[in-house]
């Protein structure tokens, strides 16, 4: 889960990170109104959204008045920044700046521990740095059992370069930033710029922080950081029936059991259609795990079906602790659960435990948009032609 800036703002403040004041605002008038609030000669109009390169896409403006930053305001809101479009902007205190730095910290699942990155050159794009001057990024491995403490934090500011004279302040805040992390099951806690401001104080001027969502269950408060107005229409609709799905780009509707199949059964379709005409791609993820009741199955189809881009649906299930034959019932009954919504040809492909009975079952309801398929392969290349068939 990714927060908003000013959400991100709110927890460094929380764990005593130094940060500016800031102040939402979805409207020129809130804006006027927190800018007068703050009463800085300067302030900073940003707007909040889940992408990067906001500055290059003029979402980050300077104002030096309230009536300047409600101006800003009406300027940014509704500005569509990397397919994300702005309904709000933080107004926040603008800094003396003297310095500016990068910090992150993250989890590096290759290596199976965390990872420090720090430099003393912040305020560009990460990448730039790590690819044009890959010596003035400091990497630092962080043990997961120990966290960043102060030995750590002192490690990272003497790698990164930090005069003397600063190392004791930025590691102080970094062990800081490490408890944001430690504390909320993060992924990911990045400052960028972290800033030495003319008057010496350490300040973390953004942030951006990824939560795990693995740990949801640890975190009730998370749910004040849900925002469906930012997913997919369908993404939320499957969510509230607890369905792992995700919205794609394509034709090819995918169920399967066990999210290893379901990946496997995306790059099938992708190669089945990629010489046909317009190319069928598979419409989404959508693994049901092991419980394939007809009121899963009927839940699941009527997620891909409410997707117009879909042209046929591929069922692709292995038969395990649930046999197939019930995979086979769920199907069956959710088709009539559904009735008129299902209106698209659905390809079934099943395997494994009690696979003989359940596509007798199939067989024997002879429904009309059921087409049974022996191999994923098969029944992939089937579910591609039909989806060509239909554009």
């Amino acid at each position: 889960m990714d927060l908003f800036e000013y959400q991100a703002r709110e927890l460094f403040e929380a764990h005593g990170v130094p940060v500016l004041r800031g102040i939402t605002a979805r409207s020129p008038e809130e804006a006027r109104a927190a800018a007068t609030e703050l009463g800085t000669p300067v302030v900073v109009v940003k707007a909040q959204v889940k992408t990067g390169g906001r500055g290059k896409a003029g979402g980050v403006k300077l104002a030096r008045s309230a009536d300047e930053a409600a101006e800003r305001a009406g300027e940014i809101l509704g500005l569509d920044i990397n397919g994300h479009r702005v309904d709000t902007v933080m107004i926040a205190e603008g800094a003396n700046i003297a310095e500016e730095y990068y910090f992150s910290l993250l989890l590096d699942r290759s290596t199976r521990t965390y990872l420090a990155m720090c430099s003393t050159d912040g305020g560009m794009d990460i990448e730039t740095l790590a690819r044009e001057r890959p010596d003035a990024l400091a990497r630092v491995a962080v043990d997961p059992l120990v966290g960043l403490d102060a030995a750590k934090a002192d490690e990272i500011v003497a790698a990164a370069g930090f005069r003397e004279d600063d190392r004791a302040e930025v590691a102080r805040v970094l062990v800081l930033l490490g408890d944001v992390y430690r504390v909320n099951d993060a992924t990911l806690v990045e400052v960028n710029p972290l800033v030495k401001t003319g008057e010496g104080r350490i300040v973390a001027l953004d942030g951006k922080v990824t939560l795990d969502g693995n740990a949801a269950f640890r975190h009730p408060e998370w749910d004040a950081y849900a925002d469906e107005s930012a997913d997919d229409e369908l993404e939320v609709r499957a969510r509230a029936k607890n369905l792992n799905y995700v919205k794609l780009d394509g034709s090819v509707g995918i169920i399967g059991n066990g999210a290893g199949l379901v990946m496997s059964t995306l790059d099938v379709v992708a190669a089945a259609g990629k010489n046909l005409p317009g190319q069928p791609r598979p419409a989404n993820f959508l693994d049901i795990g092991g419980g394939a009741s007809a009121q899963v199955m009927a839940n699941g189809l009527d997620i891909i079906l409410s997707d117009p881009q879909v042209k046929v649906v591929f069922v692709n299930v292995f038969g395990g602790i649930t046999a197939c034959s019930e995979v086979a019932k769920g199907i069956i009954d959710a088709l009539g659960m559904l009735g008129e919504r299902a209106t698209r040809p659905i390809v079934v492909r099943l395997d494994g435990n009690a696979v003989e009975i359940g596509r007798h079952m199939l067989t024997e309801a002879a429904h009309p948009l059921v087409q049974l398929a022996d191999t994923m392969d098969e029944a992939a290349r089937r579910a591609a032609e039909l989806a060509a068939a239909a554009e």
